[in-house]
């Protein structure tokens, strides 16, 4: 399937625990990719939202897992609930396939209106918990069971996505059969790394680059390498966070250490934008990464906005 690129969208503004506004611009968009522009913030607020990601995002992942124990007979046939790996190992695959998250379909169990008062134990509707069953039955040359193979039981909108559907869970040979339920609930990354929607999140100072000495700038595009003079605009900088980041990289050629520094010295130099910073990460595929980054917006306001309420009540 193609990745469906944005590039440049509108800015957007968030709002808050402070008075001021941060403004956001994604930059780049795939299915599962994201690179966004925070701007009228510092590195304190970009590392929040980082671990926001990580651990307040808001996610379905399969918690528990009932295994079918036993012998069915099927086609003249004895199966034998028995497989190559112990079912706490496939218990632990289970819990880290990606499960389609539809936040406003679903309640944590705790704050689930039918089941908030129950004990623990006896928690589950179909507002609270996602179910998925499996029945696989082994061949003489081995049979591999996948994530496609568990059913939801409910709308066909959340079955595993196709991408996902050749996830390896175990490989059953002729004999072998498993069989399964497995339940999965919202839950936050600081549990759990199985709820944490987001991966390599990362976040760096915004930088431009800085034509200083138009001469000496030669020695780099004499190397005919991909950035060149017309990249720059009038002003002498160059501003695009694609070719800034190519230019950092080739800017090694003439970087300390090489024959060409002693000539070249600041000819170019990268300069951090003040207030700005580019943040990148990719979800796991249980939702899209603008969803991801709504709620861990969401997360965010929602601690620090009661935090503001709590101090405002003590002072």
């Amino acid at each position: 399937m193609e990745p469906r690129a944005k590039v440049e969208e509108e800015a957007e503004e968030f709002e808050f625990w402070s008075d001021e506004m941060v403004k956001t611009k994604i930059l780049k968009e795939e299915d599962n990719k994201i690179q966004v522009l925070l701007s009228k913030t510092d590195r304190s607020f970009a590392n929040a939202l980082r671990r926001s990601l990580i651990s307040d995002t808001p996610k379905m992942a399969i918690d528990s897992v009932r295994f079918q124990l036993g012998t069915k007979e099927q086609d003249e046939e004895i199966w034998e609930t028995t497989g190559p790996i112990p079912d706490e190992m496939v218990a632990q695959r289970l819990a880290m396939i990606p499960i389609p998250t539809v936040h406003d379909k679903f309640y944590f169990q705790d704050e689930c209106p039918n089941c908030k008062d129950l004990v623990e134990a006896d928690r589950g509707c179909l507002e609270c918990q996602m179910i998925y069953t499996c029945v696989v039955f082994g061949t003489e040359e081995g049979r591999w069971v996948t994530a496609g193979d568990m059913k939801y039981l409910g709308e066909e909108a959340l079955e595993i996505p196709d991408e996902y559907k050749t996830i390896p869970i175990t490989k059953l040979m002729k004999g072998q059969m498993i069989e399964f339920y497995a339940t999965a609930i919202m839950g936050r990354g600081r549990d759990h790394t199985k709820w944490s929607p987001a991966c390599g999140v990362t976040f760096h100072p915004r930088r431009i680059g800085i034509l200083n000495n138009k001469t000496k700038a030669k020695i780099l595009w004499d190397m005919d390498l991909e950035i060149s003079a017309k990249d720059f605009n009038k002003d002498g900088k160059l501003e695009d966070v694609d070719k800034v980041a190519v230019l950092s990289d080739e800017l090694n050629h003439v970087g300390e250490g090489t024959e060409a520094s002693r000539t070249f010295k600041n000819a170019i130099t990268l300069e951090e934008v003040s207030g700005e910073f580019i943040l990148s990460f990719e979800t796991d595929g249980s939702m899209s990464p603008k969803t991801a980054l709504m709620k861990a917006v969401e997360e965010l306001s929602g601690r620090f906005g009661s935090l503001e309420k709590d101090l405002a009540s003590s002072l």
